[in-house]
């Protein structure tokens, strides 16, 4: 089965997408439901328009905006997800069998720690008509529904990517926000945010180069400061750092205007020191909550990952028990390509009728089919609902 996955998350700077041929192999009577394989035929990151990409960033400001702008995104963002899809069907010569549209997450409510509701927007509709498959979206609302966060759904990728450990080992992802997925021997796999990824960083990035859109690129501009403790402290004093798992969160707590209440405590501090204190509060929320669950393996993704000065910061957060590599290093799957992958198993496993959602890893009272479908240029034809999903994933190449 061909399917194209679609991610937007978020950093709002780019849609990720990956078409990928899923594979069901039983043949190993040792592992119920068999094992899955995943080839990417093809993968791209496509910025998003000037107008489009400054747009989402209106929405993901915590004020309110225009009921016009948002309709005006919903209309855009679906069309941008038709050229997408259909330009890489025509690279690698396929027609996908499902579409998966993310969209774009512009309110993800949280009130005391339960999440009342998420929404993702991009209409479906134009991927439908434009390449005639049929599409899954709205994938985080039925776990909503059933009690759950609605996230972090890389979850049940990282939970079958990982399947085997040895050790306790954390997939990273290090977007916007960043999330972990521990899977251990012996244990439940449980998955959350823990903080802030880019979402703090990239605002003083942007203060600071003057470019609305722009990101502390390598890491440069925090590589010439220097840590400030007092500041760091207050910063890591946030409540969301210390409540249980399951738990998420978004750019509706970590933003400008959040930030701006810690730097008025603290006047007349170099912006280079302030990003620089931002990086390392990424780092060490990330290792506080990979030692709170006893990780001596990390396997990092993310655009995060393209900037040294974290990743330096990271492993000495971790400390040199933990080892940190990357999804491509450690499993062959390119870091960028994983949540758009992500999305790709999401519907394998809708279009099959089972759950693509762990209750350990989002605490909803059971696992949940996820999203709804848009039919394409045929009728809507789904196989017989299986009774047992695959028990482990493997990159085809």
């Amino acid at each position: 089965m061909i399917v194209a996955g679609l991610m937007a998350g978020t950093s709002a700077d780019a849609l990720d997408v990956a078409l990928v041929e899923l594979t069901l192999d039983e043949s190993d009577g040792t592992a119920p439901g068999g094992e899955l394989a995943m080839d990417v035929l093809d993968f791209r990151e496509v910025e998003f328009d000037e107008d489009l990409g400054l747009d989402i960033l209106r929405l993901l400001e915590p004020r309110d905006v225009p009921l016009a702008l948002v309709s005006s995104v919903d209309t855009r963002f679906g069309q941008a997800c038709a050229d997408a899809v259909a330009d890489a069907c025509a690279r690698a010569g396929v027609t996908a069998d499902l579409v998966v549209m993310h969209g774009q997450t512009v309110r993800h409510d949280v009130h005391d720690g339960a999440v009342t509701g998420t929404w993702q927007i991009g209409q479906p509709a134009w991927v439908a008509e434009r390449t005639g498959s049929p599409v899954l979206s709205d994938v985080r609302s039925r776990d909503v529904a059933a009690g759950g966060q609605g996230a972090p759904l890389a979850g049940m990728l990282d939970h079958l990517l990982l399947a085997g450990a040895d050790v306790p080992t954390a997939a990273l992802n290090l977007g916007g926000i960043a999330n972990v997925t521990v899977v251990a021997p012996s244990r439940d796999t449980v998955a959350f945010d823990t903080g802030p990824a880019n979402a703090l960083i990239d605002v003083m990035a942007r203060r600071m180069s003057g470019d609305p859109r722009g990101v502390d690129t390598g890491g440069a501009l925090a590589a010439r400061g220097v840590v400030v403790p007092a500041l760091l402290d207050d910063l890591l004093a946030e409540p969301y750092y210390a409540l249980p798992a399951p738990k998420s969160t978004g750019k509706e707590l970590f933003h400008a205007a959040y930030l701006d209440r810690f730097l008025a405590a603290h006047g007349g501090l170099d912006d280079h020191d302030v990003i620089a204190t931002l990086t390392t509060l990424t780092a060490r929320t990330v290792a506080d909550a990979c030692h709170r669950y006893g990780v001596r393996s990390v396997v990092a993704s993310g655009g995060g990952t393209r900037n040294p000065t974290l990743m330096a910061a990271l492993r000495r957060e971790l400390g040199s028990g933990v080892a940190v590599g990357t999804t491509h290093d450690a499993l062959g799957l390119p870091e960028a390509a994983k949540e758009a992958c992500l999305m790709a198993l999401v519907g394998w496993l809708s279009w099959h009728g089972l759950p693509a959602t762990l209750p350990s890893v989002t605490g909803a009272s059971h696992g949940t089919v996820a999203g709804r479908f848009t039919p394409g240029s045929a009728p809507l034809q789904l196989p017989e609902p299986r009774d047992d999903g695959p028990r482990r994933l493997r990159l085809a190449r």
